[in-house]
């Protein structure tokens, strides 16, 4: 039997770049999607320096490489670059995926859309007509505000130490409200006095070393307190949330979602999100209880 010619073919690259990026999952998620579904493609992690990221793209385009993730601090700049970018990437001002085609680089970003399908497909629970609060004003809450405004929800709230940051954030996304007939509004945190069905942390507290930066007035039993980090960056928010009654959930199921996403972007094939979410949460336990 004659060896199949493809094998003898170079495998598509592609990477994680960021600063740091040793810690990033993408690398062990992507090879997965690919050995699931029968498509080779070889995917690293790149460590940029600070100052080096475009430099960084162009080196690895002129490798052959032919799409990337992008993870802090780089997401703003990923979008700057862009020849082409897909309107939630527009509307977020930031990309965490590049996929270079015909000499030009085309930016999109799914990590709205990895959380909504998190929330929905994975924690069964729809976010039409829901109140939602999303903690913090930063790249992290403008890649996926539009998207969460997409679902439907009833309400929705931004919240953030800096109250003018909020405004500025919600002012950018009053028209895809309208659309989605949701009240999106800012508050001071000592206005947070009510609970919510479902509360999304998108700030670094627990890698910054302080406590949630909002009171326990925001949940209730049953809100579905999600922080979009994941390992030990998100504990505290999480241990707070079931102290308080909530159902906690880190961002594990997000990173995997919006991987997903990105690679059916690259490949067009759909690979089986929940499968690898539920082998790569049994690695992080396992490496936990070590």
């Amino acid at each position: 039997m004659s060896a199949d010619p493809s094998q003898a073919l170079p495998a598509d690259r592609y990477c994680v770049m960021g600063n740091p990026v040793s810690h990033s999952r993408s690398p062990w998620i992507h090879a997965r999607f690919a050995e699931l579904a029968g498509d080779r493609i070889e995917y690293g992690a790149q460590l940029v320096a600070l100052d080096g990221f475009a430099d960084g793209v162009r080196a690895f385009i002129d490798a052959g490489g032919r799409g990337c993730n992008v993870t802090v601090p780089f997401k703003f700049e990923a979008a700057a670059i862009a020849d082409r970018l897909t309107d939630r990437a527009r509307i977020a001002g930031a990309a965490n995926t590049l996929r270079f085609e015909n000499g030009e680089i085309h930016a999109d970003n799914t990590d709205g859309v990895g959380l909504v399908n998190d929330i929905e497909r994975n924690a069964g629970v729809p976010i039409a007509g829901r109140d939602v609060l999303l903690i913090g004003a930063g790249g992290a809450s403008a890649g996926v505000l539009g998207p969460l405004l997409n679902a439907g929800p009833a309400r929705l709230v931004i919240v953030n130490r800096t109250a003018d940051k909020a405004r500025a954030l919600a002012d950018s996304h009053q028209p895809l409200a309208r659309v989605a007939d949701t009240l999106l509004q800012t508050l001071p945190i000592d206005a947070l006095t009510h609970p919510f069905d479902i509360v999304i942390n998108a700030t670094a507290s627990s890698l910054a070393g302080v406590g949630v930066p909002v009171p326990a007035a925001v949940l209730r039993p049953g809100t579905l307190a999600i922080d979009m980090m994941y390992g030990s960056a998100s504990h505290s928010f999480l241990d707070w949330a079931t102290a308080n009654g909530a159902v906690p959930r880190d961002g594990l199921g997000m990173l995997v979602e919006q991987a997903a996403e990105a690679f059916f972007d690259w490949r067009g094939i759909r690979p089986p999100a929940a499968q690898v979410l539920a082998e790569l949460r049994a690695v992080v336990d396992g490496q936990a209880a070590r």
